[in-house]
């Protein structure tokens, strides 16, 4: 099965990549709820301050822990669509 998209946690990214056409996209642009969205926002913050600090390894795997979490909440809500994860610290896909 072809992934569709991406959670990951790149600098200036929004958190969901579309892998098909290239980019990023807004959690509220693919139907995503409101909850979901802003908790998406806030690890991609933490995100950003992780790479700002040189990826620490701690934080890198408590953030990937989150991710694939967050991951697990985007197919619940778009059951309907191939989603994968990307760990930026790492850079390489988890799932």
């Amino acid at each position: 099965m072809t992934t569709d998209l991406l959670i990951d946690g790149m600098l200036s990214g929004t958190g969901v990549r579309d892998v098909a056409a290239g980019g990023y996209v807004t959690p509220d642009a693919i139907g995503l709820s409101a909850q979901l969205a802003a908790d998406l926002a806030a690890w991609q913050k933490r995100y950003e301050d992780a790479h700002f600090a040189g990826f620490p390894v701690n934080d890198v795997a408590a953030l990937d822990a989150d991710g694939l979490a967050l991951t697990s909440r985007v197919r619940g809500e778009l059951s309907d669509r191939s989603i994968g994860y990307f760990s930026n610290g790492r850079m390489e896909r988890l799932d």
